[in-house]
């Protein structure tokens, strides 16, 4: 949520995200684009939906409030007539309510509930509506699932209300923002080589193919697939990119848990805004797919260089370094990715 006062008063500018399955944001989008863009035009909104093959997606609404209970309105008014609709060829009685879950950050759920849960008590009463806040944050982010459910009026009604305590009481310190994780997709290892699945095709993927070497380099263990190269027809593991980071994030040597051992690297002040981050995405998302502790040094005056402690298995150390180095090569201009140990 964010305040923007401009010339001549106060206008207040709302950013409101909701998670939805691929079948709402289906419903959203509508043939070709055209509910969205009707809702964009009726309600004066900006309406964007993340990218993505994901289970999930986030739908930014931004606007002044007028336009964003507009758009709100809409949407609960399209998912009241998807309920009606499916129930036209079901055998249940009772209609269910409208559901929508709205991302908040957890900095202001508290100011939410209220002190022992007053204000969350006062809410229902009024609006009529459930509402829900998630007692745990959101997977690698800082924000919590605010579950919102009853009759279109009363979920208007209710954003309404929680609109006006987010206004009152802005987020606490940065926001990591939710991302939700693509729709695992399959992933072969063959001679040597990832490969995704996409439709009918197997297409090289280098990133993972890097992974899955560096990972092989510290096991015993025969790499997973086969050694040669696949020719058509031949049978080959199947893994899914989850699977596949959680198998090059460990060694699997014989020993289950190798013991931990620290390395240290020196990136230079101007490389490390990109490992990082915007508020630290990044370095979150190395630390995640290596299975490695990261930790990054204060910068000390009148030094060049920052100091990162990588710690963990041999192998979750070379794939940290691996996506460290692939994060800052984009921005050096000499070429320099290598950094010293």
């Amino acid at each position: 949520m964010e305040s923007k006062v401009s010339e001549g008063g106060l206008n207040v500018t709302l950013t409101i995200r909701l998670l939805m399955h691929g079948k709402e944001v289906g419903s959203i989008i509508g043939k070709k684009g055209e509910t969205v863009k009707k809702m964009r035009e009726e309600s004066g909104a900006r309406i964007n939906i993340s990218e993505g093959n994901c289970p999930e997606r986030i739908v930014t609404i931004t606007g002044p409030t007028d336009a964003i209970f507009k758009a709100f309105a809409m949407i609960a008014y399209k998912f009241e007539e998807d309920i009606t609709n499916s129930m036209s060829n079901s055998t249940a009685t009772s209609k269910p309510p409208v559901t929508l879950r709205l991302v908040v950050p957890a900095s202001q759920c508290g100011s939410l509930i209220g002190k022992g849960g007053s204000k969350i008590k006062e809410i229902r009463e009024s609006t009529g509506a459930q509402v829900q806040v998630a007692g745990d944050m959101l997977p690698n982010s800082t924000e919590r699932a605010v579950t919102i459910s009853g009759t279109p009026d009363a979920i208007i009604q209710c954003v309404k209300q929680i609109c006006v305590v987010m206004l009152e009481s802005p987020p606490k310190g940065a926001t990591i923002p939710y991302r939700p994780k693509p729709a695992s997709t399959p992933v072969i290892f063959a001679g040597g080589q990832a490969y995704t699945i996409q439709g009918q095709y197997a297409i090289p993927h280098p990133d993972l193919t890097k992974l899955h070497q560096l990972a092989m380099q510290q096991t015993p263990f025969t790499p997973l697939g086969q050694t040669t190269p696949a020719f058509p027809g031949e049978k080959l593991p199947l893994h899914s990119s989850e699977e596949a980071q959680n198998l090059m994030g460990q060694s699997s040597g014989l020993d289950a848990s190798p013991p931990a051992s620290t390395h240290e690297l020196t990136i230079p002040n101007d490389l490390i805004g990109c490992i990082i981050g915007r508020q630290g995405t990044k370095i979150n998302e190395i630390r995640q797919m290596s299975g490695a502790q990261i930790k990054i040094a204060n910068a000390t005056e009148g030094s060049s260089e920052r100091q990162i402690t990588i710690t963990g298995t041999p192998a979750n150390i070379s794939l940290a370094q691996y996506l460290i180095n692939a994060s800052s090569a984009d921005l050096d201009p000499h070429g320099r990715n290598t950094f010293t140990a």
